[in-house]
Parts: C-alpha cells; sequence; structure tokens
C-alpha cells in the first residue's frame, strides 16, 4: 500500500486543554453558542465535546494536566497553533465576545476572520463564510 491509497475523510475533533471545565463549559456553550454534544463516548477524565453545526466534527475539551505552556504566546492567534472555525457571520460573534471583554485581533490577511482565546489560552480563528 502506498500514501497515495490513504484516502482521510474529514477531521473529527479536535482537543484543547481545560483547566476547568466549567469555565470552558460557560465559554464554548454560553458565549460561543456551541451545543454540547452528549452523544460522544464518555470521558474517564472531566471533558467535553461540543458540536459544530450540524456536523460529525467536534471541539473537545480535556481537562487533565497541561504541560505545553501558556505563557508567553503570540497577542495574535494566527501567529500561534488555533483551531479554525467557519461562521455565516461575525457580528454575532464579535457583539458575544466584546460583551464578555474577550479579547479579539482581525486576520492581518484583511480577510473577514478574526482570533481570540478561551480561559486557557487556547487560540480560536472564527472565518466568516
Amino acid at each position: 500500500m502506498s500514501a497515495t491509497e490513504i484516502n482521510f475523510l474529514r477531521l473529527d475533533h479536535h482537543s484543547v486543554m481545560s483547566s476547568d471545565i466549567e469555565k470552558s463549559k460557560f465559554f464554548y456553550h454560553n458565549i460561543l453558542g456551541l451545543e454540547i454534544d452528549t452523544e460522544r463516548p464518555p470521558l474517564a477524565y472531566d471533558g467535553l465535546w461540543f458540536k459544530i453545526a450540524d456536523t460529525p466534527q467536534a471541539l473537545h475539551c480535556i481537562c487533565l494536566p497541561n504541560y505545553d505552556p501558556v505563557e508567553d504566546r503570540p497577542e495574535h492567534g494566527g501567529r500561534d497553533r488555533h483551531v479554525a472555525l467557519r461562521i455565516s457571520s461575525l457580528a454575532p460573534l464579535i457583539a458575544q465576545l466584546e460583551a464578555h471583554d474577550v479579547f479579539y485581533t482581525k486576520s492581518v490577511s484583511g480577510r473577514g476572520a478574526i482570533f481570540f482565546r478561551d480561559p486557557d489560552g487556547n487560540a480560536v480563528e472564527a472565518i466568516e463564510d
């Protein structure tokens, strides 16, 4: 078998580290509006699955010790590892981020995208369709 015969189908989920699952739940569910996915397998540790629209894709918050430093990360999340999510309109998201004092930066390319961080410093990009 060669590499050309391998056929990845889609991204299933992206994991982010969480130091406090309740803070992550508030951020991703209450501020960003992601629905909690109760159909994913149960976890042997604190964590949550969040649905990404009506797709099988998900964001997985894992509440385990994080050995990745969160200090001295770039202010602009586009210069850091991040998860990128498509969104129909940035305006409601920006309003929510501002209402909850969540700092964000606009994409330096000029396209319709912003970057922000969750309570644990994980960078998130929102790209307007």
